[in-house]
């Protein structure tokens, strides 16, 4: 079965695409938030354009941490979820006293875990690299006469914004308001990261 099938079949039978959505932009805000502090951290200790041996620190803790991020998104969704649809299909196989093995909604309930645990595992790791392309990328980024960690900085800060703004798309609430409140909390974050990080 082509996958756009698959997720048709998963749309028609389960409740995983809304789902996966909301789990995008949670697991998706939790990794945006957790590479901005980190670079809010050392950016707060070294103000100044990270040298090489102090960039491959900052990479690897960012990257472990994102991978992290990953792992235990698509773990836990998967578990979560391959649970929860197992129940949901074996309640509607005794409410209606037939095997459903092999139906469409016995397929959507194998399929459908997956979808969640991968957008769970994916969302925070890929925009955890978004946000460390500047680090990951530096001489590219160095031409533009711009310290990375503050373009990092920014880039956490415009990802959060944009995820607010999908959030407020699909709530229904005025976009700007839904993007300006996840961006104060970013901000708020990273004020009381910057008080707690010695200089």
């Amino acid at each position: 079965m082509k996958l756009s099938a698959r997720i048709r079949l998963i749309g028609e039978h389960t409740r995983s695409l809304s789902i996966a959505r909301r789990y995008f932009v949670v697991n998706g805000f939790d990794g945006a938030l957790t590479m901005l502090g980190i670079i809010v951290g050392f950016y707060h200790s070294n103000p100044g354009p990270p040298d090489a041996a102090a960039l491959t620190v900052i990479v690897s803790a960012c990257l472990g941490a994102a991978i992290a991020l990953g792992a235990s998104g698509l773990s836990s969704a998967y578990i979560s979820e391959s649970a929860e649809q197992r129940a949901e299909l074996q309640e509607l196989e005794a409410a209606m006293v037939l095997d459903l093995h092999g139906s469409s909604p016995s397929l959507a309930a194998r399929w459908g875990p997956w979808l969640v645990a991968l957008v769970n595992g994916l969302a925070p790791l890929l925009i955890s690299l978004f946000i460390l392309l500047p680090l990951l990328l530096p001489e590219t980024f160095s031409l533009l006469r711009a310290n990375v960690l503050e373009t990092a900085i920014l880039l956490g800060l415009g990802a959060i914004f944009l995820l607010g703004i999908f959030l407020g798309s699909i709530s229904g609430h005025f976009w700007l308001f839904s993007g300006l409140r996840t961006l104060v909390i970013a901000i708020a974050t990273s004020g009381v990261i910057i008080l707690c990080t010695p200089n």
